[in-house]
């Protein structure tokens, strides 16, 4: 079996993604004028999936030019943002990059945490096993690749947290939404394998009704 690409994993389901993945924290563009000091910025949404992100900046910013390599994210994004501008690459000095994601997953109890946990390490053992998981940067490096560059002047990581809800149909979704996990199914992996049937009973039980849960955002900042 050999391995995709990061972007091919994600062709077939934007309509998922979309249904399941959260929106970023409302205060993010807060953050973000303030730190470049300007009221109505120019922004670029580099991987910007189906536009959830992009989403934020409607009223926000002058200018948003949303950047998405998967031709299916794409397209969703495209119905959600008809008239984007073309796309700006430069950061004007004084302009600020944000690097950012979610921690996975949401913040629920234990077991369903620990379950989830339990779910994530099955399925990328079988990746690795497999020889079908891309080369990736990990996440906790991004901080450390930006200060590394020279590009930025200063550099910063902060969090910022979402409350949210969901019950289990969405737990299972949001897992479902995975690249990864996507990957693995098609190819004909068994639920069993990579550890989703013992989720699926975990968060029928903890999760049967919606329930509070919470997401952290890690947004590395910086600025040119």
């Amino acid at each position: 079996m050999n391995a995709p690409d990061a972007v091919a994993r994600f062709t077939g389901f934007a309509d998922h993604y979309d249904r399941m993945r959260p929106e970023p924290p409302p205060e993010l563009p807060d953050v973000l004028t303030q730190w470049a000091d300007v009221s109505a910025p120019e922004v670029v949404d580099l991987g910007a999936g189906t536009g959830l992100s992009a989403l934020l900046w409607s009223g926000r910013a002058a200018r948003v030019t949303a950047v998405e390599p998967s031709a299916d994210m794409r397209a969703l994004a495209e119905r959600r943002f008809a008239g984007l501008p073309e796309v700006a690459r430069l950061l004007r000095p004084g302009g600020v990059f944000a690097a950012f994601d979610c921690d996975w997953p949401p913040c629920v109890d234990a077991e369903t945490d620990t379950a989830y946990a339990a779910f994530e390490a099955a399925y990328r053992d079988v990746e690795v096993r497999r020889g079908v998981r891309p080369p990736h940067a990990a996440k906790a490096g991004h901080l450390g690749r930006m200060r590394e560059s020279g590009l930025f002047r200063h550099t910063v990581e902060i969090a910022l947290h979402k409350r949210d809800t969901g019950d289990a149909e969405r737990l299972l979704g949001l897992a479902l939404s995975q690249g990864g996990v996507v990957a693995l199914l098609a190819a004909g992996t068994t639920e069993e394998e990579i550890g989703l049937t013992r989720l699926r009973e975990v968060a029928a039980r903890r999760l049967p009704e919606p329930r509070a849960w919470w997401w952290t955002y890690r947004v590395r900042l910086g600025v040119r």
